[in-house]
């Protein structure tokens, strides 16, 4: 609070600097102050004075200015509120895991550039290098998890798929959906299947399409384990890929029937104009009628083709038509006489598929796992039948009212498991167990074909620990549908973990790599220094 007024201090600073000897006394006195007060006093009056001339920013203008920083200082505040912690090590999760997702280098780097700004995110040659550790993390986990998970994989769905002429061999185990295998390959042979399959020797049963390298490593895995007194190892032939190319022979003996068909409509054009023209028709209308005659005997013969197919692949299901559970010797008596019929180039793949053995062992399987439930055979028959008839229930019409008897069916065979055994539910959970998991397609290792070709398109190389990074985050990563919706492929699997999240098991061991990386790059530029400096 200033006790003296403004006129005061300026008429001590009037004393101080103009006033004779002992103004200053005189003045100190008179406005009732000490003698340094109106020095201090002359000398702020002289600054304020010569601040007003020197041409800078007046007081209002300074006032104006300082209000203006203090409210933006107060807006960066309530922004900093609503903003992320993103550290080095944040940095580094996101960078795994996006690449897991299927992103690629550049794509991650743009990321992190919109979060972090242009100044402080990292260059791609730094995000590559933290990717480069987190795969040797991903390996060294993979590691470790793929040793508790050699007891629980028992089914193994078996397949390849190309980088650039590059072959990953993939291995999907189908009730769970765990990738445990996923080994790029230089050669593909069937000396490197089998050398995969002996490291999963809790294996029971694969499923493989016919290409001769997984065929080839199979029969060697099986040879070894024969010699070896072990499990014998169960392998069938993929029905998936039996219906796959029999649908392209289909379509290959349907383009036959229409060019016949595109060729009759010409000689008939052509006959049409002959006799408009008044011209002799006879040879115009012979080659139409002998057109006519090879259309007749195409579509016959398309028929039969198309009969015999829909006769033999009743043979692939698990059900009868009548609703019958399936077996190898029904199956066997249902495609013998359709292979006859089954004739032509385009069917010779088809053919050799229904003759082999192998495509026919889920069914063997199912009636073995059938076999160790121990109840009845005519409970277990009317279970089979209850599950059958669940899934033959039809659906509702358009007023929303069930259509049909059908619906009531299952509700009956319910009363006949409960008369045959009060605690038929607690069997019925087994038989039905067994029942979802006959597995006879490799449709699920299609499935995660499908998720490396999304990657594919990213990625010009696929590097091992690329790769491992990959199978790590799908095998952690929770399914939003289906199912399996809520839990993670291991979950699924039975793996005990105390957590299955994909950064938590990473982390400590990516750390491990980054310094490891640091130290050899160091230890590789030492060298080459002192070389520089001898």
């Amino acid at each position: 609070m200033c006790k003296i007024p403004l006129t005061g201090w300026i008429a001590n600073a009037a004393a101080h600097f103009s006033g004779d000897h002992g103004a200053v006394t005189d003045q100190a006195q008179e406005v009732h102050c000490s003698r340094q007060s109106v020095y201090d006093h002359a000398q702020k009056v002289y600054a304020a004075v010569a601040a007003e001339h020197s041409g800078g920013p007046s007081r209002e203008q300074l006032i104006q200015e300082n209000q203006a920083v203090r409210e933006e200082n107060t807006q960066l505040w309530n922004w900093l509120s609503l903003t992320i912690e993103f550290p080095l090590v944040k940095q580094h999760e996101f960078s795994a895991v996006a690449l897991g997702m299927g992103l690629s280098l550049t794509q991650i780097a743009v990321l992190l550039a919109l979060l972090l700004g242009a100044k402080a995110a990292p260059a791609r040659s730094t995000v590559h290098r933290w990717v480069q550790a987190a795969g040797v993390a991903a390996g060294k986990v993979l590691t470790r998890l793929d040793a508790q998970c050699k007891a629980l994989v028992l089914v193994g769905c078996l397949d390849e798929i190309f980088f650039h002429g590059r072959a990953v061999l993939v291995g999907v185990e189908p009730a769970s959906m765990v990738w445990f295998l996923g080994k790029k390959v230089s050669v593909l042979r069937g000396s490197i299947w089998a050398q995969q399959l002996r490291a999963w020797d809790g294996l029971q049963h694969v499923i493989a399409d016919a290409a001769k390298p997984p065929q080839n490593g199979i029969a060697q895995a099986q040879k070894q384990r024969r010699q070896q007194g072990q499990t014998p190892l169960a392998s069938t032939l993929d029905t998936f890929h039996t219906k796959h190319e029999a649908g392209q022979a289909l379509t290959i003996d349907w383009n036959a029937v229409e060019r016949d068909w595109e060729a009759f409509e010409k000689a008939e054009n052509q006959l049409r104009r002959a006799r408009r023209a008044g011209i002799h028709a006879g040879p115009a209308a012979g080659t139409a009628s002998r057109a006519w005659a090879k259309v007749v005997k195409s579509f016959a013969r398309y028929e039969a083709i198309e009969a015999a197919w829909k006769h033999a692949a009743l043979a692939l299901a698990v059900f009868r038509p009548d609703g019958q559970l399936n077996d190898r010797a029904w199956a066997q008596a249902q495609v013998a006489p359709a292979l006859a019929a089954l004739v032509g180039r385009a069917w010779g793949r088809v053919v050799n598929h229904l003759r082999t053995p192998e495509s026919f062992t889920f069914l063997d399987r199912m009636h073995d796992a059938l076999a160790l439930i121990p109840v009845p055979q005519e409970l277990r028959d009317a279970l089979v039948r209850l599950w059958w008839l669940r899934r033959q229930r039809p659906g509702k019409s358009v007023t929303g009212a069930v259509a049909g008897a059908g619906h009531v069916a299952h509700v009956v065979q319910q009363e006949l498991c409960q008369k045959l055994d009060p605690n038929w539910r607690e069997w019925y959970r087994q038989v039905a167990a067994v029942l979802r998991g006959t597995v006879r397609a490799s449709s699920a290792v299609e499935c995660m074909n499908s998720v490396l070709r999304m990657h594919q398109s990213r990625h010009r190389t696929l590097t091992p620990g690329m790769l491992d990074l990959k199978r790590l985050y799908w095998n952690t990563r929770v399914f939003r549908g289906g199912k399996r919706k809520g839990k993670c492929p291991y979950e699924h699997l039975g793996l005990k973990l105390a957590s299955y999240d994909f950064w938590g098991l990473l982390q400590e061991e990516m750390a491990t790599a980054l310094e490891e990386a640091k130290t050899a790059a160091k230890a590789k530029v030492k060298p080459q220094s002192e070389a520089q400096a001898a």
